[in-house]
C-alpha cells in the first residue's frame, strides 16, 4: 500500500501545473539539460518584450519524456512550473520572467536536477544610434548612421532595424501609424528601396542584441525619392564588379550638351569609359582609382561639409563645337561596400545635406594624365 502511494503521489506532482516547486536536485540518473539560452521577441524600440524564446541542447536520450520549464519574477522567490514541452524549446508569451531554467522528466516521471539559470537582463539593451543620415536616390534613400551600438558591445550586437513612415511635409508630422520595419542589416548603411518617387518618408534605425533586446531609436530623419536627385550609389569592385564604375558625364550623343541621360553613369570597373572605380583593400577601407587616362584625383579637405553648396566650385570646362558644359561632383565615402555619389551642373544643383563623411573632390581633365601617390586618392569609410 505504501508503493502505491508514493506512485501517485508522484504522478500527481507530474501533472499539477503553476504551483509546484521544482524538487531540490531532481531525481534519477536523468542527465540535466544544458547551455539553456533565451531570445525575447521586442515590441518595439526601447518597449518591454512580447515574448521568450528558450532553448537548450538535444539530448539524446531515449528516457525523457517532456521537460518543465521554471521560472521565477524576482531574484528571491522560488521558482515555479511555467510549462511543460516535448521539444527542447519553449515559447513563453507575455512579459518574460527575470529568471528561467529547465529539467528533464523521464516515463516514470523523475525528474533531472535543473540547467542553468538564465537571466532576462534588459540592461544588456545597446545605446540608440547616435546619427542618422540620408541621401535621395531615385526610387530609393540611402541611410547611414554611426555605428556607436555595434561599438559598445560588439559581441552583444546582432543587427540594425531600419523603419520608416509618411512624413507631412505640411505639418512637419511623421505618420504616428504608418511605422513599417523597411529591412535589418549589420552593417551602418542601408538603401531603402521600391520607393515611389515624390512621396516623403520618416526614416529611424534600432540597435537589436542577440538576446532580442532593441534599443531607442536614433534620431528621426526625413528624405524624398525623386528622379531628379543626381545621387547615386557605386558599389566596390571586390562587392559587386558590375556597378564599380563611374562616368561624370559620357556625350552619347556628340552634341557638346549634357543631358540628364548622360550625367552620372554607373558602369562596370572593367569599363574603359569610367571615369575611376571603387576599390576596397583588405583594412575595408575604400579607394577612388583613376581608369580612364584624362581622369585624375585630387583631395578637397579633410573633413565634413554642410551641404554642397558649400563646396568652393572648381569647374571642369569640356569642349565641342566651341560649346562649354560646366558639372562638378563630390564622392563620399560611408560604407565598406559602396560609395555615393552626388553631381550637380551650373544650372542645376542639389542641396542633399551630409555630414559624418570624408569629402573628396574628383575631376576629369583634359591634360595629360599623372601619377598620382596613392594616398590622394584615398577615401576612408565613415
Amino acid at each position: 500500500m505504501s508503493r502505491w502511494t508514493s506512485l501517485a503521489t508522484v504522478l500527481l506532482a507530474a501533472c499539477t501545473t503553476n504551483d509546484y516547486v521544482a524538487p531540490p536536485g531532481g531525481g534519477g540518473s536523468l542527465t540535466p539539460p544544458s547551455n539553456l539560452f533565451y531570445e525575447v521577441t521586442s515590441g518595439g524600440p526601447a518597449t518591454i518584450p512580447v515574448a521568450t524564446l528558450l532553448g537548450w541542447d538535444q539530448v539524446n536520450d531515449g528516457s525523457v519524456n517532456v521537460w518543465n520549464v521554471y521560472s521565477r519574477s524576482n531574484t528571491t522567490g522560488a521558482f515555479l512550473l511555467r510549462g511543460t514541452t516535448t521539444s527542447n524549446s519553449f515559447h513563453d508569451q507575455g512579459v518574460p520572467e527575470l529568471q528561467y531554467y529547465v529539467t528533464a522528466v523521464d516515463y516514470n516521471g523523475f525528474e533531472s536536477a535543473g540547467s542553468n539559470i538564465v537571466t532576462v537582463d534588459e540592461r544588456l539593451t545597446l545605446p540608440p544610434v547616435a546619427q542618422l543620415f540620408s541621401t535621395s536616390l531615385d526610387g530609393a534613400v540611402a541611410l547611414a548612421w554611426s555605428d556607436n551600438p555595434f561599438e559598445s558591445d560588439p559581441q552583444g550586437f546582432r543587427n540594425y532595424r531600419i523603419f520608416s513612415t509618411a512624413y507631412n511635409l505640411d505639418t512637419d508630422v511623421c505618420a504616428a501609424d504608418g511605422w513599417v520595419v523597411e529591412g535589418t542589416t549589420v552593417a551602418p548603411e542601408f538603401i531603402a528601396g521600391a520607393l515611389p518617387n515624390g512621396q516623403p518618408r520618416c526614416f529611424g534605425v534600432s540597435a537589436v542584441t542577440i538576446e532580442g533586446f532593441e534599443s531607442l531609436w536614433s534620431p528621426v530623419v526625413t528624405d524624398t525619392p525623386r528622379p531628379d536627385a543626381h545621387n547615386v550609389a557605386i558599389n566596390a569592385t571586390q562587392f559587386n564588379a558590375a556597378q564599380s564604375g563611374f562616368r561624370f558625364w559620357r556625350d552619347q550623343n556628340a552634341d557638346g550638351q549634357a543631358q540628364d541621360q548622360e550625367l552620372g553613369l554607373i558602369l562596370p570597373g572593367a569599363s574603359p569609359d569610367a571615369d575611376f572605380t571603387i576599390e576596397r583593400d583588405a583594412l575595408g577601407q575604400l579607394w577612388l582609382t583613376p581608369a580612364r587616362l584624362q581622369a585624375s584625383v585630387a583631395v578637397y579637405g579633410g573633413g565634413p561639409v554642410a551641404d554642397l553648396t558649400s563646396i568652393c566650385q572648381a569647374s571642369i570646362l569640356l569642349t565641342r563645337a566651341s560649346r562649354l558644359a560646366r558639372m562638378s561632383a563630390t564622392i563620399w565615402g560611408c560604407s565598406r561596400r559602396r560609395m555615393l555619389a552626388s553631381w550637380f551642373g551650373s544650372a542645376r544643383r542639389t542641396a542633399e545635406k551630409r555630414t559624418g563623411c570624408t569629402v573628396a573632390w574628383m575631376r576629369p581633365t583634359t591634360s595629360t594624365a599623372r601619377a598620382l601617390p596613392s594616398a590622394f586618392s584615398r577615401i576612408s569609410s565613415a
